[in-house]
């Protein structure tokens, strides 16, 4: 890639993308292109990010990280996972617990600002006492601070306190946006926002347990009308302030050469994308984008029955892309439920999300049995 400059490079990666249909920008070295001698202090560009070779030596010294996106059973969405009053540590505790018993060694967690707000030395006391579950299960955490949210989800005024009950046969009936469309497109309510991401991040910023901070889910959803590139570039610069010792990303769009898609590329240290399609799509795409020459992160997968841990995670792992499917234990978010269901609608025959029941049972035991080969649980 000699003579070409990082816009350019972004610049190809991401009309690609455009023509691709998918919700990603993706890319890391094969094992044969990667240089032999990288060195962990090699600069960083202008923007403070990480260099490719920085990125590189930082991966490689990863066990393959593998797992899920973490939403505990108990609660209905992250105000609920990390308010004192909801706050479970128990379920925690044992559903890690069965991550663990998969071969998980990594879980994806959403963070919101409102919880940091209303309480922050306890905030963060919760998600070290977390921390240590995933220490004690051998996991480490991905961090995610804003999402735009689903296209579902819950419409009325998000605060902390009494999370809205699960409505019968709806996915995800109660996922709220962080900070939310008004104040993402409010600049003159940053200032806590600036504090929020500073502060979590300055207390566990040389923290083994977290892997890296995922700065903004989805930031190209605009269903619930946040515009949300002016906030993200100051999230990262926010980020790189603090300068931690983990790796900053977010998730890539589908949309082409736009100027988000043209920033991330530029700003993330490992590259993200998220990909609900078949298997065939997903190998184009690692294929096409291996040359950024960076880490790479599914940062969410599997919803059968298109996307399957058969068809996708083999893949993942031939290729050592961070794999993170969604869902792990059927709860109070209705996950196993497909995108769309209507309230009263029966639980399907074909699970969406989702691995294990209630109980710590297999939905599908086959597909426990193939999770554990290709994790090395099983051996």
């Amino acid at each position: 890639m000699q003579g070409i400059t990082r816009r350019e490079w972004a610049k190809r990666g991401a009309a690609v993308v455009g023509g691709m249909g998918l919700c990603g920008l993706v890319g890391r070295a094969s094992a044969a292109e990667k240089p032999k001698d990288v060195s962990a202090r090699a600069p960083a560009d202008e923007n403070g990010r990480w260099s490719a070779e920085r990125a590189n030596r930082w991966y490689d010294a990863q066990p393959w990280p593998v797992g899920c996106n973490f939403i505990p059973s108990t609660a209905i969405n992250q105000i609920e996972t990390w308010q004192a009053e909801s706050f479970d540590p128990a379920t925690m505790d044992r559903e890690l617990g069965w991550a663990e018993g998969l071969g998980f060694n990594t879980v994806r967690v959403f963070f919101h600002d409102l919880v940091w707000e209303a309480d922050p030395s306890g905030f963060k006391k919760r998600v070290d006492t977390f921390l240590g579950f995933c220490r004690k299960h051998r996991i480490r955490a991905i961090a995610t601070f804003f999402t735009n949210g689903c296209y579902y989800g819950f419409n009325r005024e998000v605060k902390v306190g009494k999370q809205p009950d699960p409505i019968p046969g709806v996915h995800n009936s109660g996922w709220v946006q962080t900070p939310g469309a008004a104040s993402v497109n409010d600049p003159a309510t940053w200032g806590r926002l600036e504090k929020y991401v500073k502060d979590v991040i300055g207390a566990f910023a040389k923290d083994e347990r977290v892997l890296l901070w995922y700065l903004y889910n989805e930031p190209w959803n605009t269903a619930k009308g946040a515009k949300s590139l002016p906030l993200m570039r100051e999230a990262f610069a926010w980020a790189r302030e603090v300068n931690p010792s983990q790796p900053l990303t977010s998730c890539l769009g589908a949309d082409g050469l736009t100027p988000m898609n043209v920033f991330l590329a530029e700003a993330c240290d490992v590259l993200t994308f998220h990909n609900y399609e078949d298997a065939k799509s997903v190998e184009k795409h690692i294929k096409q984008y291996q040359a950024f020459g960076r880490p790479l992160l599914c940062g969410e997968y599997m919803a059968r029955p298109k996307s399957t841990f058969q068809g996708i995670l083999p893949i993942l792992k031939r290729e050592r892309v961070m794999a993170m499917n969604f869902g792990l234990v059927a709860g109070k978010s209705h996950f196993f439920m497909p995108w769309g269901s209507k309230e009263g609608a029966p639980e399907p025959k074909v699970w969406f999300h989702d691995i294990l029941r209630k109980d710590g049972t297999p939905y599908d035991p086959a597909e426990v049995a193939l999770i554990r080969r290709l994790t090395g649980a099983a051996q």
